[in-house]
């Protein structure tokens, strides 16, 4: 069975001004990647350096009729804010999107006590983070437009409980560029008004997944995206995210994980494959029998940015998950048309 290192908490990913490679499970409490020495061969100021860091916060919510996706990303040439809610019970889609050209929001450099935010007359989304208070909370306030009505939400993620062990790693692209990434799943309790609709989020049947990034990824960033998370037969509450990117030695160090009753289990590398095509069936499959999934898309969220020097695609897919994972003491957690979501993502910038 794959196994690895969980290194002893510490203050930060960089050492002596030099990335470190591994993964924790207690988040760091300040995430600089411009203390990072020299990370491409040229010097460049400071500035520079920070326009080639990529940052997003996201997070994932669903209970048994609603799923919702929210993003607050800083690509630094353009920043965007989306937040898709699907209503599995009527096959609903609701898309909100913000975007904005510069480089004007301040990602956190650390989840203790900080928050980012898109505001305008008609559009805000805050997150929250706040881990010294055991708390990640989600803003929304839209207001109607001609094909989406108006949508409100106050989330919050259940950080308290002390069995929650969270994912964090540092990834290598080079010796002086990597990223980072912190992931949790917790229980979520608020309420939501949709068309003045009032929906109550109860935290028994309702879970997140929360996930911080950043990191000096490459001038053309791919990246696919797959989580979910559940009940299984038992009731234990249970969640996944596992993703395949540009990194370098992901046998030995990657960001794929399982929760199952708040406990982490780091999973191995991943192929994610599409035989015949992004809108068909994904296959997730690892080679040490731990990761054994197909993620049938329902519903496809499309973006695109294009500004002369820098391009973006965004897919983000709403759909549900079937197969099995295993955890780090053998236990095989069945996943049966669980919803989750899937994203593709393609960046030059």
């Amino acid at each position: 069975m794959y196994t690895r290192e969980i290194q002893a908490p510490r203050g930060s990913p960089i050492e002596n001004r030099i990335p470190l490679a591994g993964t924790w499970n207690k988040a760091f409490s300040r995430v600089n990647l411009l203390d990072i020495r020299r990370p491409y061969p040229w010097p460049l100021p400071r500035w520079l350096r920070d326009y080639r860091i990529k940052e997003w916060e996201s997070l994932s919510v669903q209970d048994d009729r609603f799923f919702l996706e929210a993003l607050l990303g800083n690509f630094k040439l353009f920043q965007v804010a989306h937040v898709f809610l699907y209503n599995k019970e009527t096959g609903q889609n609701h898309v909100f999107r913000k975007l904005v050209l510069g480089n004007s929001w301040r990602m956190p450099r650390n989840l203790n006590h900080a928050s980012v935010e898109c505001r305008s007359s008609h559009f805000f989304l805050r997150i929250h983070t706040w881990l010294t208070a055991d708390a990640i909370k989600l803003d929304i306030d839209i207001a109607a437009t001609k094909r989406q009505p108006a949508f409100t939400a106050h989330l919050a993620f259940c950080m308290s409980d002390h069995s929650i062990t969270p994912l964090v790693v540092s990834l290598l692209f080079t010796g002086q560029r990597n990223m980072y990434a912190y992931k949790t799943l917790t229980a979520v309790r608020g309420d939501m008004v949709l068309g003045g609709q009032h929906l109550s989020l109860d935290s028994a049947r309702c879970m997140g997944i929360f996930r911080d990034y950043k990191g000096f990824f490459p001038y053309r960033m791919k990246g696919t995206f797959c989580g979910s998370m559940g009940f299984d037969g038992e009731g234990k509450r249970h969640g996944f995210h596992i993703v395949e990117n540009q990194a370098k030695e992901t046998r030995k160090n990657n960001e794929n994980a399982l929760w199952v009753n708040g406990h982490c289990t780091p999973l191995p590398p991943v192929r994610i494959t599409m035989p015949n095509g992004l809108e068909s069936d994904w296959v997730i499959q690892d080679l040490d029998g731990m990761v054994d999934l197909v993620f049938t898309p329902k519903e496809i969220n499309r973006f695109r940015a294009n500004f002369l020097i820098t391009r973006g695609d965004f897919f983000v897919l709403i759909g549900y998950y079937s197969g099995m994972l295993v955890s780090s003491v053998g236990e095989q957690v069945q996943v049966r048309n669980q919803w989750g979501m899937g994203e593709k993502l393609y960046l030059r910038v």
